[in-house]
């Protein structure tokens, strides 16, 4: 005889002593899907489509990652086949059950699902964001059964992506159902939409926020918190001064009175007056010293180009502006006028005057390319000042428009454009117009380019060794050098940038105001005090407080520091994005 079974025991619940252990994220996403990757009973496909059918074999993740012109000619292929195709387009920092849910739902409306993903490059939540790189956010995704296609994308927005993929929904979450964001982007690509033949559809499932989530949330346990502070981020700390100073800042300006204060600068047309600079990166990877001289011999891999100088500033610019016109010289032996033409924005009117002794401003740095260091600089210019034929010209064409301007604004690099007699004639009708200049000192022109040749300036932007040079004052503090120098040349207001310290100002009543640096971050800093210039001038020419100004300078110089020399423009949408992370 068998004996008899035992009963199993029956286990005793767990008590947990004090608080109750938090559910992790994959525990929440485990409980809304069954093991068979679809919706729980209680989580319903919209009304009208089937679920997809179930696969009996998963696809490869890998085998769904594709690049952006592929994943057209597919959706093509699909759309002729008679099948409907959802487009769902973002960054997709930290995947979270809000993702899941949307991308559940987009695929529910269609027969096939693309996701497409914003590169490293173009993602402007803050400093150190993305937390996940391109590549693993794109695996991520592909890893979703409910997901058929995935690309990253090769433009900053989506606009273009949905010009080239012309999908048949493009689907949004509920928070855009009423086409309003803090930046615009929903609006026009609601328009593009229209214009490609597709449809917006909007997701009814829960909505989180990865920035929320990673400001919140993803903190080092040990640094919660204090009442009054801004939640420290992931892996962006921010000093305790800056965190303090934000807190502060964000009780006396809410994100939609800046947001309102920025949009005011659309009406603004400006006049631009300053050095075009070609920008050129030559990437070289060391080889070791020469056998037969003292030196380091390099092997050259390739090169970039951009628009600097006045070029990049009138992109900055164009970005925020109604109106830009740019005025600038081009040489007649080297012009490149072709490539300027091609990289400077549309709604730029162009001005261009040539001199026959010499050739457009050319800088070329060579990047040591392991390190992302600079080793020298070689720079293709007359130095020389214009003739006065030229000279004469070009003062008759400024004065003759200046009237049509809101702001002129000078960008003077030394290089030979900007004279003394220009600036006299700007003397003489100060006050008639508003004058914003930066008078920078470079290898090309140490010591004999000072922003103490202009007077009475309407606002002035320099960094902190061309104002030591201007004021000769090597270690005074920052307050006495801004100081002397707005009594020196009479400006109305002064803004001196201080590197890893902020900038600090002074107003026409003599205040002055400090401001910390935001980023964390640091690719290149080239071009960087013509993007602060850039904006703060607008800001000026808007009537913004100081204190305002020297804000959204930092926040620009922030945001251009992490991109290669002068290779995008700072969007609008992508600082109206960080203000937003910064203050709330």
């Amino acid at each position: 005889m068998k004996p008899p079974r035992k009963k199993p025991k029956s286990k005793k619940p767990v008590k947990h002593k004090g608080r109750m252990p938090s559910i992790h994220a994959g525990e929440l996403v485990r409980r809304s899907f069954n093991e068979a990757g679809t919706p729980a009973p209680h989580i319903k496909p919209p009304a009208g489509r089937k679920p997809a059918a179930q696969k009996t074999a998963s696809k490869d993740p890998a085998s769904k990652i594709v690049d952006v012109d592929s994943l057209a000619k597919i959706i093509a292929n699909l759309k002729s086949a008679g099948k409907k195709v959802s487009h769902c387009h973002g960054c997709f920092d930290l995947m979270h059950p809000g993702h899941i849910l949307h991308f559940q739902a987009a695929r529910a409306m269609a027969d096939a699902l693309v996701v497409t993903l914003t590169p490293d490059r173009y993602v402007d939540k803050g400093p150190h964001r993305p937390v996940y790189n391109q590549d693993l956010r794109a695996r991520t995704i592909a890893s979703l059964e409910c997901v058929d296609y995935v690309a990253i994308n090769k433009w900053p927005t989506a606009e273009d992506t949905l010009r080239l993929l012309k999908p048949s929904f493009y689907v949004k979450g509920q928070e855009f159902q009423h086409l309003k964001d803090k930046t615009g982007k929903i609006q026009r690509e609601a328009q593009i939409v229209k214009e490609i033949g597709a449809r917006l559809k909007f997701t009814q499932e829960i909505v989180f926020s990865s920035t929320k989530l990673i400001n919140e949330h993803l903190r080092p346990p040990d640094a919660p918190p204090q009442p009054g502070q801004v939640p420290q981020r992931f892996v962006e700390v921010y000093p305790e001064s800056t965190r303090q100073f934000l807190a502060r800042f964000a009780k006396k300006y809410s994100f939609n009175r800046i947001s309102e204060k920025i949009n005011e600068i659309s009406r603004l047309k400006v006049l631009l007056v300053g050095d075009g600079i070609i920008d050129e990166y030559h990437y070289c990877r060391s080889m070791g010293r020469s056998t037969k001289s003292p030196i380091i011999a390099y092997r050259y891999d390739n090169r970039e180009v951009f628009a600097g100088g006045a070029f990049a500033i009138a992109n900055h610019m164009s970005g925020v502006c109604s109106k830009v016109e740019l005025v600038t010289l081009l040489g007649r032996q080297d012009s490149r006028e072709d490539f300027i033409r091609g990289n400077l924005r549309g709604n730029i009117k162009q001005t261009f005057f040539y001199r026959d002794d010499g050739p457009t401003v050319i800088k070329r740095r060579y990047i040591e390319q392991y390190l992302n260091q600079k080793i020298f600089e070689v720079n293709y210019l007359n130095n020389t000042y214009i003739n006065e034929k030229l000279e004469e010209e070009i003062i008759k064409y400024i004065f003759g428009i200046v009237a049509d301007y809101d702001m002129v604004l000078v960008s003077d690099f030394g290089h030979g454009l900007i004279t003394n007699r220009m600036i006299r004639v700007a003397e003489k009708r100060a006050g008639t117009f508003k004058m914003c200049v930066n008078s920078q000192t470079n290898g090309a022109n140490a010591g004999f380019n000072l922003i103490t040749k202009y007077r009475k300036p309407s606002f002035v932007c320099l960094d902190e060794p061309e104002a030591r040079l201007a004021t000769q004052d090597r270690f005074g503090p920052p307050d006495q050098l801004a100081r002397n120098l707005a009594q020196t040349i009479q400006a109305g207001r002064l803004i001196i940038t201080l590197g890893k310290s902020g900038s600090i100002g002074m107003d026409e009543a003599g205040r002055i105001e400090t401001c910390p640096v935001f980023s964390t971050k640091v690719v290149d800093t080239v071009g960087a005090g013509d993007a602060f210039f850039s904006f703060s001038a607008l800001c000026y020419a808007a009537s913004m407080p100081l204190d305002l100004m020297s804000f959204i300078g930092n926040v620009v110089g922030a945001l251009k520091v992490q991109t290669v020399c002068n290779k995008k423009p700072v969007e609008k949408h992508e600082l109206l994005e960080l203000i937003h992370d910064l203050l709330t």
